[in-house]
């Protein structure tokens, strides 16, 4: 064979044999590189940029379930970095998520504090030995979600009675065509079933109102004098009809900033609880303290008292300290509820003092502000110190 051939023979050999030998180096570093991978616990590049980014409760954990990474909000659950993954039905979720490879959500219970709380915990595997979970709490999601339900159906289970009545009133009517007197009895408590209807509607509207994430839109520098003013005129026939006296008393010329149509609904659903359920002959007092930043308006009966086990109930919607009193005085039971909200929207707050047998005051807080300039212009005047006398006495005369 000519030497040239040959030659070409042996370059053509050693090239295939260099070229297996670099692919099974290539598929041997590759190899490598893939167990180093299985093997490392070291978070990809960025994660705990992301992590400390994060508003939400995030961790990544290792195959033994150590948290290797965790966002800000993460520590407010006991989650912190070299520390195990806390929550039996958590670790549960991680460890089913690994064993699928494949992200799942489930809603879960988790202890932030003392306090147990509701979330959503998503998990997904990041690296073969690294897994981010995702946590959301949706206590109060799920909390709105209940209030919500338990609105629509107390407020079904509240309109079918003056519903009801009104069907049946019309049906008496109807059967006692025949007498004027019959049918003027039951005209009038068909007007009087159909105001409840109309005024438990309207209350309802209101509070949805108060509850929606829309802002107050009719925004002032509110008097408390004229709220205080109005409120008690709105319950004044009711006052009379029951025998009761309502005083106003306390500071003057008080304002804060708000709606007068809710403030002044707020503060008369206060005074017509006060009325209802006092005894006749018996007094309610409003009164009004002011500073520089709160303004309080405090409203005290000496009527029934509410027990202190039912105390933390009187703000939810369609709650009756006393049934019988509250359909007596056509009641809705939404009342508190309304206040409570109207106050909150404003920035404020509402408490109880209470004791059976001795009356109750609610007392209403909101910020104050100065109110119109001529207001404060006058309140600095009588801030002012007056000058102290100059003494009568003589030059060189000591006091004794």
């Amino acid at each position: 064979m000519d030497p040239t051939q040959l030659a070409l023979i042996a370059l053509a050999i050693g090239v295939l044999i260099g070229g297996s030998l670099a692919g099974l180096v290539l598929v041997a570093l590759r190899a490598r590189d893939r167990a180093r991978v299985q093997a490392s616990v070291a978070l990809p590049d960025g994660t705990r940029a992301v992590l400390q980014g994060m508003d939400d409760v995030a961790v990544v954990v290792d195959t033994s379930l150590l948290i290797v990474a965790a966002s800000a909000p993460a520590e407010l659950f006991g989650m912190q970095e070299h520390v195990a993954l806390p929550g039996d039905e958590l670790r549960a979720l991680v460890r089913t998520v690994r064993r699928a490879e494949a992200a799942e959500t489930a809603t879960l219970r988790l202890h932030r504090g003392v306090e147990p709380r509701l979330v959503s915990a998503r998990a997904s595997v990041i690296t073969p030995r690294l897994t981010l979970v995702v946590i959301r709490d949706i206590t109060e999601r799920e909390r709105v979600e209940e209030m919500r339900r338990d609105f629509v159906a107390n407020t079904s289970h509240e309109l079918k009675t003056p519903v009801g009545a009104v069907s049946l009133l019309a049906e008496a009517i109807e059967s006692a065509a025949d007498d004027p007197d019959q049918v003027r009895h039951f005209a009038s408590r068909l007007t009087a079933e159909a105001a409840r209807l109309g005024q438990l509607t309207s209350r309802i509207m209101n509070l949805s109102r108060l509850q929606s994430a829309d802002d107050l839109t009719e925004l002032r520098d509110v008097s408390i004098d004229e709220v205080v003013a109005a409120a008690i005129e709105s319950q004044s026939i009711a006052a009379d009809s029951a025998g009761i006296t309502v005083v106003r008393g306390g500071a003057r010329h008080a304002y804060v900033r708000g709606d007068v149509q809710v403030l002044t609904e707020a503060i008369g659903n206060l005074v017509a609880n006060a009325i209802a359920y006092s005894p006749a002959g018996a007094q309610v007092g409003v009164g009004v303290k002011s500073d520089d930043r709160v303004v309080e308006i405090a409203v005290t009966d000496r009527g029934i008292g509410i027990p202190e086990g039912e105390q933390h109930r009187v703000f939810e919607r369609f709650y009756r300290a006393d049934q019988a009193r509250s359909r007596r005085t056509g009641g809705t039971g939404l009342g508190l509820s309304i206040v409570k909200h109207a106050v909150q929207r404003h920035g404020g707050e509402v408490e109880l003092w209470s004791r059976p047998g001795r009356g109750s005051t609610f007392t209403v807080r909101l910020p104050a502000v100065a109110g119109p300039p001529e207001l404060v212009t006058k309140k600095k005047k009588k801030r002012k110190k007056k000058p102290p006398r100059e003494s009568a006495r003589p030059e060189g005369e000591k006091n004794p």
